[in-house]
């Protein structure tokens, strides 16, 4: 890796004072100037856990897991550990344990009114459960804010998840989107496990307050997700049975179900009853072939397009804890009563896959998400200026599509990537992107030069006005190519090349800053997504959901004001701030 950063413009500690091996062991005080942390494996002397070579191979990352959902929020805390794949002659990166810290309370999102979230209400939630774990922003190295069903359509939700991630610790990601959560709930459940150890295909069903998420898993993989609007709070009463919150997809339930249920009617629990009844048979009818038109439009994506060799079917989120009778309180709401209404006819054979024991349920996105949404990139990263390109929030990922065949040709490459540019309305030299490819064959030197050409010739704008160049591969070639294009190809625009991560188009990501000794970079994968998602077959909003609430067009900007004028209590040096864009510690 290198490190060319200006030592006289540059003040503080960096990288060059670790350049030949030294002090690796060593922590920086608060308010240290430093442009990389270090990896702290809490060994005592002599144990291996403190040798320098063992530290370049494992590394250790404090992860947090902000769940706000249409019902419930969460916080977790995890420390996963990776090792890095050296036997196989890699730089790769690998998960060897996930150790979960700390769990909250699991509690009621609050809303102020039937289109905005309740910031402060919010805010002093987060701020309780750091203050439970005994945790800052500033130890965090990892993870990511899912804002997801009901309160991800709420006006103020963007605004909301970033500036959570802006509080909650330096390289926190703003993700949002059915998809990825889909995925994190069937890993967090248990469900990817499940099919990795057995070798077959699993269902996880993830049923929130206001969505639910299917996922379909082969051996241990996601191989397909989507999303229903069925969940367990689109409608809540008060003690005198009083509908006090209704979503236009409640009122739709209500509909089929032939109730016209209005804000502020009085509606019986036998009619809630029936309302839960009809949700849960056209949750199990979605999930065939020929569901009718009126189960069909609850589709918030494009259906699971194979659910053939599923070998079972694991139930996960907030109604799952009273399908599996884990949970016996009720809230006012229809979560109970789906579930319930789920149970029976599970029980009377209604579903053709057996239902396998229950993993996690109401925690398993919050799981997810703090212990699944981070790779790290390989040990052979090229840095031209670690203080000056790390951390780096929110870096769109562009894949352009190009083979890697036996011979490069640099004019093929800068074409793809050109046309890639085209395809996403972006213009190089404008927009800054990280580069994505995937590597195939051997790592000659005439095959990396003919490469590196060709990224030379395709960012010929970004390069000319010295704006940083960013590539991300998944062969280990990071340091060579970062080289080449630095003292043959004569790049003097800043240069970061990391391996051993595998990016697709549409991923947003967060890069950390280096970690000491490993030198390795922690890189979030994450999709900024808040009314729709672009990795549907269509790539764009349905309109033919009537009831759907804030859908805005794609591309199309919106902004909401806000401002949460709330204090912060962390334990050892509170912070203050109003959360605007500007944070003073």
């Amino acid at each position: 890796m290198d490190n060319n950063d200006d030592q006289q413009g540059k003040r503080g500690h960096n990288l060059g004072d670790h350049q030949y091996g030294q002090d690796f062991n060593h922590v920086h005080d608060d308010g240290d100037d430093a442009d990389h942390d270090h990896d702290d494996f809490d060994g005592a002397d002599g144990d291996l856990e403190n040798n320098p070579v063992w530290q370049q191979d494992h590394v250790a990352l404090v992860s947090v897991g902000i769940d706000i959902g249409s019902s419930g929020t969460q916080v977790i805390f995890s420390r996963i550990k990776l090792r890095r794949m050296g036997e196989e002659l890699s730089s790769r990166y690998v998960v060897v344990e996930r150790e979960t810290l700390f769990q909250s309370p699991v509690a009621l999102t609050p809303y102020q009114s039937e289109t905005r979230i309740d910031e402060a209400a919010l805010g002093a939630i987060i701020d309780q459960a750091y203050a439970g774990a005994g945790m800052h922003p500033d130890d965090i190295d990892t993870g990511a804010v899912i804002l997801t069903g009901e309160a991800l359509r709420r006006e103020n939700a963007q605004a909301i998840s970033a500036v959570i991630a802006e509080q909650g610790g330096e390289f926190v990601c703003a993700t949002a989107g059915h998809h990825m959560e889909s995925m994190l709930a069937a890993y967090g459940s248990g469900a990817a496990r499940v099919s990795h150890d057995a070798g077959h295909r699993v269902l996880n069903i993830d049923i929130g307050g206001g969505t639910t998420k299917l996922a379909l898993v082969e051996a241990g993989k996601v191989k397909g997700t989507a999303a229903l609007h069925i969940g367990g709070r689109l409608m809540v009463v008060d003690p005198a049975g009083r509908i006090v919150r209704l979503d236009p997809a409640g009122q739709y339930h209500a509909q089929q179900a032939g109730f016209d249920w209005h804000l502020g009617d009085s509606v019986t629990r036998p009619q809630m009853a029936a309302v839960a009844d009809w949700m849960a048979g056209a949750l199990l009818q979605a999930l065939a072939d020929g569901a009718p038109a009126a189960v069909e439009r609850l589709y918030l994506t494009d259906p699971l397009a194979d659910t053939g060799g599923v070998k079972g079917v694991m139930f996960s989120g907030g109604v799952a804890e009273y399908v599996y009778a884990r949970e016996t309180r009720d809230f006012g709401d229809m979560g109970h009563l789906l579930g319930a209404a789920l149970r029976r006819r599970l029980d009377a054979g209604a579903m053709a896959w057996p239902v396998l024991d229950a993993g996690e349920c109401i925690r398993a996105t919050a799981l997810g998400a703090s212990e699944y949404s981070v790779q790290l990139s390989g040990n052979t990263t090229y840095i031209s200026s670690p203080g000056r390109l790390l951390p780096r929030r929110n870096l769109q990922v562009l894949q352009p599509e190009f083979h890697c065949g036996a011979e490069i040709d640099p004019d093929a490459l800068a074409q793809a990537v050109r046309a890639h540019f085209k395809a996403f309305d972006l213009v190089e030299g404008e927009a800054e992107v990280a580069l994505a490819f995937r590597w195939s064959g051997a790592p000659s030197y005439v095959r990396i030069a003919a490469f590196a050409a060709g990224i030379v010739k395709a960012m010929a704008r970004t390069l000319a006005q010295k704006k940083p160049l960013y590539l991300i591969l998944d062969g280990d070639l990071a340091h060579t190519l970062g080289n080449l294009l630095r003292e043959e190809m004569d790049v003097t625009s800043e240069i970061l090349v990391i391996d051993g991560v595998v990016l697709w188009d549409f991923d947003y990501i967060d890069l950390g800053r280096i970690r000491m000794p490993s030198q390795t970079v922690p890189v979030t994968v994450k999709s900024l997504v808040f009314s729709q998602d672009p990795r549907t077959a269509l790539g764009k909003v349905r309109d033919d959901l009537k009831y759907r609430p804030h859908v805005r067009a794609r591309g199309v900007a919106h902004a909401h004001g806000h401002g949460h004028g709330h204090t912060h209590g962390h334990g050892p040096g509170q912070h203050t701030h109003d959360h605007g864009h500007d944070h003073e510690h």
